[in-house]
């Protein structure tokens, strides 16, 4: 954004920045409740807008997790055209949870995801309905102070971490900074995987954390792409690209592309973009206007579970699919997942299990 265009856009950001402080001090001063749970609950979040790898974030919880305990996510299924709770299960699609816990269900089938507007009533719902639940991973719940989560993991993306940034809307920030204190990790996301120590100190300097908090850093990995429908796997040497993306920040992913293919071509629709016919017939003419050989459509998970329903218009196409994954940097992975897992086992998983108190 133009410095000029900020300058102006700044009064709004300080009466934007002014609402959200009295709201947080309301919280703080339990003026507004918080619901608190006996049971493990993880937040994971960020402070600001767009794509800081909160689902990568969220599946690699999963992952780890789902190996000793039994897990649910939960998150506010944005965009999905249902009401209310509801757990997904094997009739379910993007159009009932939202494309991100569709995602997600795709890749975990043995874990509960669920979604609910109102997580403080999402949450007792799911532990009714699947009282097996150990451990809920509350998906971009950091703003949503009705419930205080036991685990708050803050994520910031290292090319602009909110220490540097500003708030909506001269800035990419819908919280202010000092709500960053409610974190109890930190998680730094995004970095080139030859960031240094000396790097890495003026990171952690700039941020700032408090004595309790822990900062970790993470790279993004891609890996190799799958087919939309048969899961095949692509290997893309020398390969041209046209890449669809309805997601926050595709650039990103465009620029890393760019360093491993041949060419890469974009095609830009808005975050959680809802494809109609008419959008894949002109990823269709696109695609045949490239005239090289050895040629794909690209796209990432989460636009591909919008994808999906198109199976007749796109079976004949050979589209693929970015899988994308959280690299932790500096061997700090274990002491991570430690981090985690004592968390988890703090709670007694017996008697008060899942009961609301209200703080």
């Amino acid at each position: 954004m133009p410095k000029s265009l900020r300058n102006l856009l700044l009064p709004f950001s300080i009466l934007y920045g002014g609402i959200i402080f009295v709201r947080n001090k309301l919280f703080d001063k339990n003026i507004l409740r918080s619901a608190t749970f006996d049971f493990p609950l993880i937040c994971v979040g960020n402070l600001a807008v767009g794509g800081t790898g909160k689902t990568p974030m969220v599946e690699y919880l999963a992952g780890v997790l789902n190996k000793k305990y039994h897990v649910a996510t939960l998150s506010r299924g944005y965009k999905r055209k249902t009401n209310g709770f509801m757990v997904a299960d094997g009739e379910t699609t993007d159009s009932d949870i939202g494309d991100e816990p569709m995602q997600i269900h795709q890749k975990f089938p043995g874990i509960t995801v669920a979604v609910a507007e109102e997580r403080v009533i999402g949450i007792p719902k799911l532990l009714f309905e699947k009282p097996e639940t150990e451990v809920i991973i509350l998906d971009d719940a950091f703003q949503h102070r009705e419930v205080k989560a036991g685990l708050n993991i803050l994520l910031t993306d290292c090319k602009r971490i909110y220490s540097n940034d500003l708030l909506l809307p001269a800035g990419n920030l819908r919280d202010v900074k000092s709500s960053s204190k409610r974190a109890n990790i930190i998680v730094v996301t995004k970095c080139k995987a030859d960031l240094n120590v000396n790097e890495k100190k003026e990171i952690i300097k700039e941020l700032n954390p408090l004595k309790h908090q822990k900062i970790f850093f993470t790279k993004i990995n891609y890996g190799n792409p799958y087919h939309l429908f048969s899961k095949e796997i692509f290997l893309w040497e020398d390969c041209h690209l046209l890449l669809v993306c309805g997601i926050a920040n595709p650039r990103a992913i465009e620029d890393e592309l760019k360093s491993k293919v041949s060419s890469v071509q974009l095609v830009r629709f808005k975050d959680h973009y809802n494809f109609h016919i008419s959008d894949i017939n002109d990823i269709k003419e696109r695609f045949s206007k490239i005239t090289e050989r050895k040629k794909i459509i690209l796209t990432t998970e989460k636009d591909a579970v919008r994808l999906l329903k198109f199976e007749k218009e796109l079976k004949e196409f050979p589209v693929y699919v970015l899988p994308m994954n959280h690299e932790f940097l500096f061997e700090e992975e274990f002491d991570f997942q430690n981090m985690v897992t004592d968390f988890i086992q703090s709670f007694k998983m017996e008697g008060t299990r899942g009961k609301s108190l209200n703080s």
